[in-house]
């Protein structure tokens, strides 16, 4: 008798796709948008996401089908370009991950405070029992972890039938109380503010205008795609391995469907100034004025769901970035120690503290869920763009053209999306790729290798932009402090 592969499977991957990805954004998509979109606003947004997500998407399928022996964002940066370029990818996914572990611990504490008040402020940061109430999920996710990554895939994947359940729910009743009037009334509109500072829609739209919509679209957007790489980055523990390419494949169509359903919908329910004046998180608060409490509840239960389901999953894929850069020696060994359930613990009790640190500082922030979904997005999209320029290079040298264009497609939508609404985190983020740089350096030595006047003189670069960064912060230029909700 054949012994059975042992590994993750295909249903299990896509889940660690999905689930990692409708975390909660989608629950607050529609009155996100609306706060400066209409939709049509809305449909041109996801159409110009679409394209550059699904170029993604084929470009990772493209890498772990034809590059078997890579494993991850990082050694396909490494792959192309060099270590330090790797390491710079492996550690922005590193950032980003839990970046986004802490905007989904806001998140939680918005939504318990249906049930509980007391759990949010009204400013958008957590109060202190909350973080106190967070604070122990966050550990128990941890120690969830610790105890088997595969394990956790596998809750991963019950977790998202069950997530999926809600938002099934309010689809229906959306698509029954759906107005056509309501919806076509102000499709092309411009969001604009009176003397009051309140929201109302002009039917002037100039093309200045449909531009200003995509660009306060595409951060809110491209967040809720972020995991669409968990596939490759968990193809080494994949059964087989192009059971993480058709992942990723299935996984991007799946959430391009709910998410332009479920962002779309609302608007033919409550017209575009109801639906940017609705509390976090929306769907709960349209289901409330839809069919009553209990409807609300349910969606509040299935958010709670949703996010501890993505949280777990986003407690995995950072320590797998941290685990495969220290095998590729760009960080020291000791982040790739295993216990006996093969999880990379230290990386994981690490993890942990900075998410406790953070967890605090979010009590100091104004609207925190939107500051930490903004740096998280940023810090990922750099990851995104160097498989772009990755791919570009293998069409090149290949001579598959349609390749290279699929990179192309890619590298040019981060790039476009980060210069129209995303820079400014990623100056922040230099901050923290400057106390990376010890770490590089720490691993080089350890393993005898030569660190290159070219990555001393970018790491010198990158660590004076930190420090205008932090100059930034404490003047405010450019209103760096309003950017962080200080």
């Amino acid at each position: 008798m054949q012994k059975k592969q042992k590994g993750i499977g295909l249903f299990a991957l896509i889940a660690v796709i999905v689930s990692s990805a409708i975390g909660g954004g989608v629950f607050n998509l529609t009155n996100s948008l609306a706060i400066e979109a209409t939709p049509g606003g809305v449909v041109i947004s996801w159409f110009f996401v679409g394209v550059g997500i699904v170029a993604l998407v084929l470009c990772l399928n493209y890498l772990v089908l034809k590059m078997p022996e890579l494993s991850g964002l990082s050694d396909y940066a490494r792959a192309g370009f060099g270590d330090f370029v790797g390491f710079l990818s492996g550690w922005g996914y590193y950032l980003s991950s839990w970046f986004g572990n802490i905007a989904f611990a806001v998140l939680l504490m918005q939504t318990m405070a249906y049930f509980i008040p007391s759990f949010q402020t009204a400013k958008g940061s957590l109060t202190l029992i909350s973080i106190v109430v967070v604070s122990i999920i966050s550990l128990g996710m941890t120690i969830i972890v610790v105890y088997g990554v595969e394990s956790a895939a596998f809750i991963n994947a019950v977790i998202l039938v069950a997530k999926l359940v809600p938002l099934g729910f309010f689809t229906i009743v959306a698509v029954l109380s759906f107005k056509a009037g309501l919806f076509t009334a102000h499709f092309w509109g411009n969001v604009v503010k009176n003397a009051q500072g309140l929201l109302f829609v002009s039917d002037k739209l100039s093309a200045t205008d449909l531009l200003g919509q995509v660009k306060s679209s595409l951060m809110v957007m491209v967040f809720l795609f972020v995991g669409v790489e968990g596939a490759a980055m968990m193809s080494n523990r994949a059964k087989k391995k192009d059971d993480a390419g058709r992942a990723s494949v299935l996984g991007v169509i799946i959430l391009l469907a709910i998410y332009i359903i479920l962002s779309l919908l609302p608007f033919g329910y409550l017209n575009q100034s109801a639906l940017a004046k609705l509390q976090t998180p929306g769907l709960v608060y349209i289901m409330k004025q839809m069919v009553g409490t209990w409807g609300s509840a349910v969606m509040a239960v299935g958010l709670i769901i949703s996010i501890m389901g993505a949280w777990l999953a986003w407690t995995m894929l950072p320590v797998e970035a941290t685990s495969q850069m220290a095998e590729q020696r760009l960080l020291p060994n000791w982040f790739d120690k295993r216990n006996k359930y093969n999880a990379p613990s230290n990386s994981l009790w690490l993890t942990e503290i900075i998410v406790q640190i953070f967890i605090v500082v979010t009590y100091f922030f104004t609207n925190a869920y939107i500051v930490f979904v903004n740096l998280c997005t940023a810090a990922i999209m750099i990851c995104y763009a160097l498989v772009g320029l990755y791919v570009i290079k293998l069409g090149i040298q290949k001579k598959q053209a349609e390749i290279g264009a699929f990179g192309a497609v890619a590298l040019v939508f981060q790039l476009l999306a980060l210069y129209l609404s995303g820079w400014e985190y990623i100056w922040l983020t230099t901050l923290l790729y400057t106390i990376g740089f010890a770490l590089y350096i720490i691993a080089r030595r350890e393993h005898k290798l030569k660190i290159h006047r070219n990555e001393w003189l970018a790491m010198f670069l990158i660590a004076l932009l930190a420090i205008l960064a932090l100059f930034g912060l404490i003047g405010n230029w450019i209103n760096l402090r309003s950017s962080l909700g200080l």
